[in-house]
């Protein structure tokens, strides 16, 4: 039983070794959380996917300079993070569909109330400034704690309580202020003249 352990030690085999099974089981367990962050982030799905990806395989690839007894979650969406932000900064010479008029073509009207609440609210959090929507999908959506995100932003925990609390009214303010159009556009007197 040593011998064998002593040789899949020397050929870099890692599968039995229980501390990487754990560690492997851990990064498992936060797909979930990475895959909503992600897609928080591209607002797509396979894209979305990609990035996870992506971040599995950095991960895994640099696991040796995760350091035992850190906070692995916030390891992790730090590499998401950066990950996508390189993205961003690559495709910025890129120029596809900005308008997105084509997009627009290829997508199906809703056909259940709530598939309109989630385009309403991703409307809504399209228009929060960057630094405040990362703020509250990170602590709001992703569950993280203020200081797992702070951690993550790279900024003061002060701040990330700010950015959440800003981002909260002010999406409050944007979904009221669209409830309040909508009434009156399905209700006021711009539907009965038929001004729509």
């Amino acid at each position: 039983m040593t011998v064998a352990r002593e040789s899949s030690a020397a050929r870099g085999d890692n599968a039995r070794d229980p501390t990487v099974e754990d560690w492997r089981q851990q990064v498992i367990a936060m797909i979930p959380a990475l895959r909503a962050f992600a897609w928080s982030l591209s607002h797509n799905g396979s894209d979305a996917d990609d990035l996870v990806q992506d971040t599995l395989i950095k991960a895994w690839t640099n696991r040796d300079k995760f350091e035992p007894g850190t906070n692995l979650r916030a390891w992790l969406f730090t590499i998401l993070r950066n990950t996508y932000y390189t993205a961003v900064v690559r495709r910025r010479r890129e120029v596809q569909d900005e308008d997105g008029k084509h997009a627009a073509t290829l997508s199906a009207a809703p056909t259940q109330d709530w598939s309109i609440a989630v385009r309403a609210l991703q409307s809504a959090l399209q228009r929060l400034p960057t630094d405040h929507r990362e703020a509250l999908i990170l602590v709001g959506a992703a569950g993280l704690t203020y200081e797992e995100a702070a951690e993550i932003c790279g900024c003061a925990l002060g701040t990330i309580k700010s950015r959440v609390n800003r981002a909260r009214a002010r999406l409050l303010r944007i979904m009221d202020a669209e409830e309040v159009l909508e009434t009156f556009a399905s209700d006021g007197p711009i539907a009965e003249i038929g001004l729509e």
